[in-house]
């Protein structure tokens, strides 16, 4: 592959010489970040930063306009009796409920973005994710979350996932783009590696692990394999990309384990929810949970948090 990005003017690299990754010492790595201890203050300051950095989501073929209200509710209204507790970064739904969405969480500076491409499975032609894309866009999406082609991916078709994810951002307009890998499917570490590097060059704003569809999702490993790609390409083009490790994040450890190791291979630029974000919804309540233990000294019931 031997042309440019007219997003960056820099050389496409050959993708099918992306570097190959160390297997045994990601595992070691990873290992590290997860024995991490945390002092207590610093561990509230996290959890609360974690808060503000989930997409909070509803992707069901049942979803209906109320109960993405409902989302958006719990959205701009996390815990009612806790005074300072920051908003959550996004909500994701479908294209259809992008204008319901909008019009609940305007002015509460929450993002709202929209699934397209024909999430989660990709597999339609060009026009129809450009129409579901554009669709989106007109509807007020201020994100979109695409995936990629995982079958010409996986033929080795490089150029065409390229080319369809620079069709994709060109439609975006103004509206972030996170490319979705479905890592689950990508079966190796060097795949993820080399999936990366493909949607960073060809536009991506964010790139994203998984649609929560397919299991395994946001494993450790994968998501530092992905950093150790967003450090490598900033290095290489002075240009910042997003980072959003999704499925399988459900408690709070975990969540801080990630922090972590985000700071310790990117560093703090990346700790906001303009660069880092947790697509996990089952995991705001358990951080309102440990957050709110932290400050009663006492565990609130489930009960008291919205399902969501």
């Amino acid at each position: 592959m031997n042309k440019k990005n007219e997003r960056n003017q820099y050389v496409v690299p050959n993708f099918s010489k992306s570097p190959a990754v160390d297997k045994v010492g990601v595992e070691e790595r990873v290992s590290r970040f997860q024995k991490r201890s945390i002092k207590n203050e610093s561990k509230v300051q996290g959890l609360k930063m974690a808060l503000n950095m989930i997409d909070l989501t509803t992707l069901e073929g049942k979803d209906t306009p109320r109960k993405v209200k409902q989302m958006c509710y719990k959205a701009k209204h996390l815990h009612d009796v806790y005074n300072g507790l920051p908003t959550v970064a996004a909500v994701c739904v479908y294209p259809s409920m992008v204008r319901v969405a909008k019009d609940e969480v305007k002015d509460f500076g929450i993002k709202v973005a929209s699934v397209s491409t024909a999430f989660p499975s990709g597999q339609a032609p060009l026009k129809v994710k450009l129409d579901d894309t554009k669709y989106a866009v007109d509807q007020g999406a201020d994100e979109i979350d695409m995936v990629i082609s995982r079958g010409k991916f996986l033929s080795g078709e490089y150029d065409f996932v390229f080319d369809e994810i620079s069709a994709i951002k060109e439609v975006c307009g103004a509206a972030r783009l996170k490319v979705i890998l479905e890592t689950g499917e990508l079966v190796t570490l060097d795949n993820v590696r080399r999936a990366s590097d493909i949607a960073m060059y060809a536009g991506a704003d964010f790139i994203k692990t998984s649609t929560g569809k397919i299991q395994p999702a946001a494993t450790m490993q994968v998501t530092y394999t992905m950093l150790e790609a967003i450090r490598d390409f900033k290095n290489a083009t002075g240009i910042q990309i997003g980072m959003k490790p999704a499925g399988g994040i459900s408690n709070s450890k975990l969540a801080l384990h990630n922090l972590v190791m985000v700071k310790e291979v990117l560093g703090n630029e990346w700790l906001t929810n303009e660069w880092f974000r947790f697509g996990a919804s089952s995991l705001a309540n358990d951080l309102l949970m440990q957050i709110m233990k932290a400050e009663t000294g006492v565990y609130q019931s489930s009960d008291y948090f919205a399902i969501d």
